[in-house]
C-alpha cells in the first residue's frame, strides 16, 4: 500500500496521485508539484489515504508544498496572460492562414511552457506557426490537436436537461456510449436527440445503462406470448421498464380484443430476450454506426 493525495490541474480533469510527504495537507488546498510538463499547481481533491500499489504510476512525484499566497497570486497572473496569450495566438493562426480552431491557451505554473490546446479536421502542419508564437512568448510552445469531446469539455455549455454538461462540471474520462444503451432505455434512435453538444452520443446513456440491463432483464419483449395469474393469455403490446408494468392484447370470451395492464410479477413467460431489430432507416443506422466507432477518449 502506498499514501497519496488526489491532485487535479483542470476543471473536471483527471486526477493524479502525488506523495504527500510531510506535508499535513486537507481536501480543498492547492499544492504545487512536479508534472511531466513541469511545475504545476493543482487542486487537492482527495487527501492522504492508502491505495494498492498497481494502482499508481511509478515513480510517484512528491509534492514540492502546500501553495502559500504568493503562488495563488503567480496562478491568477498566469490566467490573465493566457487570455492574452490566446488572442495573439489567433492573429498568428489568421495570419499563417491555417485551417484549425483555436480553444484555450494554457501556462504551466513555472511559466516554462505555453500550451495551446485547437480542433481541425486533418492533420495541420503548424511548425511556422511555433517558430513565430516561440519569438512572440520566449519560451516553449506546445500545439495540441484534441477531438470534439474534449472541445466541449473545455468550453462548457448547457444539456438538454438544462443542467451543466456533464464533462465539464464532473466528468474526468469519458466513457465509452454505444448504441444499445439508447435502445436498452426505449430512447428515440434519432441521431438529433442522442447526441449531445459535442455531436458524440450523450455521456449520460451510461449513467443509467446497468439499472436498465437489470429492469429489462425482468420483462418480457414486445411481441412475446405470455400467460396472466388471473387465467387470461395474450400478446405484449408495451412495457412500463420503472414501473415493471406490461400491456397485453387479450382476448375476452366474445372474441373481442382488449389491453390489459399487469405488474410483471403476475404474468408467466420465458424468458428469452434478445436482441432487437433497430426499427430506423438505413442513413440513420450508418450515421449511429460512425457515431458510435468515432474516438471517445480524452487528450485531456
Amino acid at each position: 500500500m502506498i499514501r497519496v493525495i488526489g491532485v487535479r490541474f483542470r476543471q473536471a480533469g483527471k486526477i493524479y496521485y502525488f506523495d504527500p510527504v510531510d506535508f499535513d495537507i486537507e481536501v480543498g488546498q492547492h499544492v504545487i508539484v512536479e508534472t511531466a510538463r513541469g511545475i504545476e499547481y493543482g487542486l487537492v481533491l482527495t487527501g492522504p489515504r492508502e491505495v494498492e500499489d498497481d494502482k499508481v504510476i511509478q515513480p510517484l512525484k512528491p509534492v514540492i508544498r502546500v501553495a502559500a499566497p504568493e503562488d495563488d497570486e503567480i496562478e491568477m497572473k498566469n490566467k490573465e496572460k493566457e487570455k492574452s496569450a490566446f488572442n495573439i495566438c489567433l492573429e498568428k493562426i489568421a495570419k499563417h492562414k491555417l485551417e484549425m480552431k483555436l480553444i484555450d491557451a494554457e501556462y504551466t505554473f513555472d511559466n516554462n511552457k505555453v500550451l495551446f490546446y485547437f480542433t481541425a479536421d486533418g492533420r495541420i502542419d503548424f511548425r511556422e506557426l511555433v517558430k513565430d508564437l516561440a519569438s512572440v512568448f520566449k519560451t516553449r510552445i506546445e500545439l495540441r490537436q484534441i477531438g470534439v469531446r474534449d472541445e466541449t469539455k473545455i468550453l462548457g455549455g448547457i444539456g438538454i436537461c438544462g443542467r451543466t454538461l456533464c464533462c465539464h462540471s464532473h466528468l474526468s474520462e469519458f466513457a465509452p456510449v454505444s448504441i444499445k444503451m439508447a435502445k436498452e432505455q426505449n430512447l428515440s434512435l434519432n441521431p438529433t436527440k442522442i447526441s449531445g453538444v459535442c455531436g458524440r452520443l450523450m455521456c449520460c446513456l451510461k449513467n443509467e445503462e446497468e439499472t436498465y440491463e437489470y429492469l429489462n432483464s425482468k420483462l418480457p419483449m414486445i411481441g412475446d406470448r405470455v400467460t396472466t395469474l388471473d387465467g387470461f393469455r395474450g400478446e405484449v403490446s408495451g412495457v412500463n421498464v420503472l414501473r415493471q408494468l406490461v400491456k397485453i392484447v387479450v382476448t375476452l370470451d366474445n372474441d373481442e380484443k382488449e389491453i390489459k395492464e399487469y405488474p410483471v410479477s403476475q404474468l408467466k413467460f420465458r424468458s428469452k430476450r434478445k436482441k432487437e431489430r433497430l426499427n430506423i432507416n438505413d442513413a440513420e443506422l450508418k450515421q449511429l454506426e460512425a457515431m458510435e466507432k468515432r474516438d471517445g477518449g480524452s487528450a485531456l
